[in-house]
């Protein structure tokens, strides 16, 4: 299984969790369950994991492959049904610890029929759950020039969106874009200024794939029903790869150490300010070791927190 997939700064996660063996803990993030497999690893039998995911495929290897875990559950869904997906184990407010891993899963990434990857060629599909409608090619067919270069410029942190998406509107005219290799190469046309060690296509993929699955919104909603799904000194572990995901995660977490937010010359002690977090890891990165086994892991950022009321 370790051979199947990588888990990001596994031994990080694992140390600032700090895994109870009765303890109740959520991997809403699954994919091919690196993470899981290493916290069920460290369970007694009275502890459980909920995993979550929104990929059948997912789903499908987490059914075969963790028979052996009778503490274990297993749900297909995205991770903003977390408070739902607790209340069925009947844990609300009993959770001692939620993983979040962020972004496309490297199994999505590899395989080019489910349409991530610009560097092989495969449908246009960015699809996470593949019974949802909308794919990458059907919205790219019909959103405007001034929509695409929106998403682009948004999501993808792309400073020559406007440029991109005039060229895609103009190549769809002639024929449907249909396949990554053919959007791939007509981004690469578009983007006069290629960043070094970076594919020209990066950003307009990863705009177009946040924005097919909603990934922004849904980070938000999720980081919001953790407060409720976690128990007195439960921890949240966070793993980002961007920074539109790592900005979002920032301000949650310090909004909520903050607590009230009361007027400056307000009259309340410190003791009175509702905090809702503490910090026990802030900005973690892979190490050097990890990243000569992975390197995809360059970009990761975990940040933990702990629920103090």
């Amino acid at each position: 299984m370790s051979d199947y997939h990588q888990p990001v700064l596994l031994q990080e996660v694992l140390e600032y969790l700090a895994i109870k063996p009765q303890g109740y803990y959520v991997d809403a993030t699954f994919g091919r369950g690196g993470h899981s497999k290493a916290i069920l690893d460290r369970l007694a039998t009275q502890g459980l994991l909920l995993a979550i995911d929104k990929d059948a495929e997912a789903i499908k290897f987490a059914k075969e492959n963790f028979k052996k875990y009778e503490n274990f559950r297993i749900e297909q869904g995205s991770f903003d049904m977390l408070e739902r997906l607790v209340a069925t184990q009947g844990l609300t407010g009993k959770i001692d610890g939620i993983l979040l891993d962020l972004g496309v899963s490297s199994p999505q990434l590899d395989d080019p029929a489910r349409g991530f990857s610009f560097l092989q060629e495969g449908p246009l599909d960015m699809r996470m759950d593949k019974t949802q409608s909308l794919d990458a090619a059907t919205w790219l067919s019909n959103a405007s020039e001034q929509e695409i270069a929106q998403v682009l410029r948004e999501y993808g942190d792309e400073r020559y969106a406007k440029r991109i998406a005039y060229r895609i509107v103009q190549a769809r005219s002639e024929q449907p874009i249909t396949t990554t290799l053919q959007l791939a190469q007509i981004v690469a046309k578009a983007n006069p200024a290629w960043e070094k060690h970076k594919h020209p296509a990066t950003r307009s993929f990863q705009g177009i794939r946040i924005f097919i699955n909603q990934e922004l919104s849904e980070l938000s909603s999720t980081l919001e029903q953790c407060l409720s799904v976690l128990a007195i000194g439960g921890r949240l572990a966070v793993i980002s790869f961007h920074s539109l995901e790592d900005r979002i995660v920032k301000k949650f977490i310090q909004k909520n150490e903050r607590g009230d937010d009361f007027p400056r010359d307000f009259p309340v002690t410190d003791k009175q300010i509702n905090r809702r977090f503490k910090r026990i890891a802030w900005g973690i990165k892979p190490s050097e070791q990890e990243l000569t086994i992975n390197p995809r892991a360059r970009s990761a950022t975990l940040r933990v927190v702990e629920k103090l009321q």
